[in-house]
């Protein structure tokens, strides 16, 4: 059980790696495959159930430039898997290579308190929070359109631009109760 570095191969000349992190797998093979149709930048996808990865590929294995967790929402084992697999990566990818992803948000079996609890998980960690819909064609296209957008920017490959420049801007927050304001 080793850490995953975010800086422990060399960069390759306009590719990406991403690897997708998802307990219940169903999510994850639609949206890898929807990542896979850009052409622009080659692209290697990983998917995994949870983190440690398997060491015996460790030397053959690529640069990982976005950690991806997709958390169901409405599956309580999904967001405790998330949060067992965060102590196997290094904390060089807490700096703009890590996001959430979270579905079934709108799904009525999906607890407020779920949602509540990843959304100060992805604060804690400074870690974009994206929201996806996946029982839809379109909404598997909109997520993976959303992801590529962050993963060529963790991999390096849009001018001026850098991870860490981009979670600032995209990081989740969640309003501490000494911010609420009472207007009554």
């Amino acid at each position: 059980m080793s850490l995953l570095k975010p800086f422990s191969r060399q960069l390759a000349l306009n590719t990406a790696s991403i690897l997708l992190v998802e307990r219940e797998e169903e999510f994850q093979q639609r949206l890898a495959e929807a990542l896979v149709e850009e052409t622009a930048v080659t692209l290697n996808v990983r998917l995994a159930k949870s983190l440690p990865l398997p060491s015996e590929n460790q030397h053959s294995r690529p640069r990982i430039d976005l950690v991806v967790f997709i958390i169901n929402l409405a599956s309580e084992v999904s967001l405790h898997s998330a949060q067992a697999s965060l102590k196997y990566l290094d904390p060089g990818y807490f700096l703009g290579k890590v996001c959430f992803m979270a579905t079934n948000a709108r799904s009525v079996i999906a607890p407020p308190e779920r949602l509540d609890a990843l959304r100060e998980l992805a604060a804690s960690l400074h870690c974009t929070l994206l929201f996806a819909e996946d029982q839809t064609a379109d909404g598997v296209t909109n997520a993976s359109e959303r992801l590529m957008t962050i993963l060529k920017v963790a991999a390096g490959l849009v001018p001026m631009t850098t991870a860490l420049y981009l979670s600032n801007l995209t990081m989740c927050t969640v309003p501490s109760e000494t911010n609420e304001v009472d207007y009554d």
